[in-house]
């Protein structure tokens, strides 16, 4: 049987297959995992759930077909898989994302896992775990969720990226999870002495340095991206923070990019932290750096 080149467009495996090489045409890795979460978004369907009806020559409606090639288009100028669902996953959470806040990154899982182990092995009955720059709030309702004896608070001071924190906060609902709208140089003096965790994934990206991929370079926010001239600027507020608010023995997680480690460990040597450690993610790059107070 012939196919008319609309039918086509409505059949589940020829969109996914047309939309994936739109996709790998404008650059963009693993072009068909992208094109079957944008199908599947539109249809309300998991990418297990749409791949079985892929296998089944399932069809979709004139609208949804329409639909899903707007958001090609949209993908295939490189504005973030993210801001066109409106969600990015993090661990076991679903987060509401767009312009004005940084994208949460599954690498940032893994940093977020140190915080998670440190707050499991405090002594304490209700160990506290501050977030610092939180943006999304992925990393603080991480802990929030997966510690549930912990108490968590987040701090953010962007106003654009603080509106998605808080719908994030509401949504995930998490009672043990704290939001707050401060400068982190200035926040949380009532928690001085008290925290058991902190953890932070500041900006780090030097001022002149540009980011390679369009996603980040043209949609995340700058102030998300930018640590000053070395990069360093908001880290050094971190780690004179973080000393503030943990007590003996608390620790420090620090998520920063893949050839800063080295700069990291000296800075927070000669601010006293003691067993300054690096740690890979699973592409083996310097990811995090640990420390205790």
């Amino acid at each position: 049987m012939n196919v008319s080149d609309n039918d086509a467009a409505r059949i589940l495996r020829e969109l996914r297959d047309t939309a994936a090489a739109r996709l790998g045409a404008a650059g963009i890795l693993d072009a068909h995992i992208d094109a079957e979460l944008l199908i599947g978004h539109v249809l309300g369907l998991s990418r297990g759930e749409l791949q079985a009806r892929i296998v089944t020559d399932s069809t979709l409606g004139a609208t949804e077909a329409a639909t899903v090639k707007q958001m090609v288009e949209r993908r295939a100028a490189r504005e973030p898989l993210q801001h066109i669902t409106g969600v990015a996953p993090f661990r076991s959470l679903e987060l509401a994302v767009g312009p004005g806040v940084f994208v949460p990154r599954p690498e940032t899982e893994q940093v977020a896992q140190l915080a998670i182990d440190a707050l499991h092995a405090a002594a304490v009955q209700s160990p506290i775990g501050v977030d610092l720059g939180t943006g999304s709030g992925a990393i603080a309702l991480a802990m929030a969720t997966e510690v549930p004896r912990a108490r968590i608070w987040a701090v953010e001071n962007s106003p654009e990226a603080f509106v998605w924190t808080s719908r994030n906060f509401r949504e995930t609902d998490a009672d043990n999870a704290t939001l707050q709208f401060a400068d982190l140089a200035d926040a949380l003096h009532e928690l001085d002495g008290t925290v058991s965790v902190v953890i932070s994934n500041p900006p780090y990206i030097p001022q002149d340095a540009i980011p390679r991929d369009p996603e980040v370079r043209l949609f995340d926010p700058e102030h998300a991206l930018y640590g000053g001239e070395d990069g360093l600027d908001v880290v050094r507020h971190v780690s004179q923070t973080a000393l503030r608010l943990l007590h003996a023995g608390g620790t420090l997680v620090i998520e920063h990019g893949e050839l800063q480690a080295a700069e990291i460990a000296a800075l927070l040597t000669a601010d006293g932290w003691r067993a300054v450690a690096s740690h890979r993610d699973f592409t083996t790059r310097d990811r995090a750096t640990t420390a205790l107070r």
